[in-house]
């Protein structure tokens, strides 16, 4: 029941140089309250990455989870478009 309620968001992977861990920037819009112009937020989010299978510039979703380390309470569900410009590791 409480899987449901879990947060999603989507974004890009900023960095992949950590060990099962990848920076997540997610950008959202917003009308600012005064002047009602849209402004973009952007907001990095450290997410859990099992397998180590995301590379910078990945599209992502990550879902909200308990506290995995002190800064980690994300983890990727899934990996929605792979960076444009990937070598199949194969080819190398």
């Amino acid at each position: 029941m409480a899987r449901e309620r879990r947060r999603r968001l989507t974004g890009r992977v900023m960095s992949d140089k950590m060990d099962k861990t990848v920076v997540v920037r997610v950008e959202r819009t917003m009308r600012h309250p005064r002047y009602g112009k849209v402004v973009r937020r952007v907001k990095k989010y450290k997410a859990h990455d099992e397998e180590n299978r995301c590379r910078v510039g990945d599209l992502v979703r990550i879902v909200e989870s308990r506290p995995l380390s002190r800064e980690k309470r994300w983890v990727v569900e899934r990996i929605l478009k792979r960076a444009a410009g990937e070598v199949a590791e194969a080819e190398l």
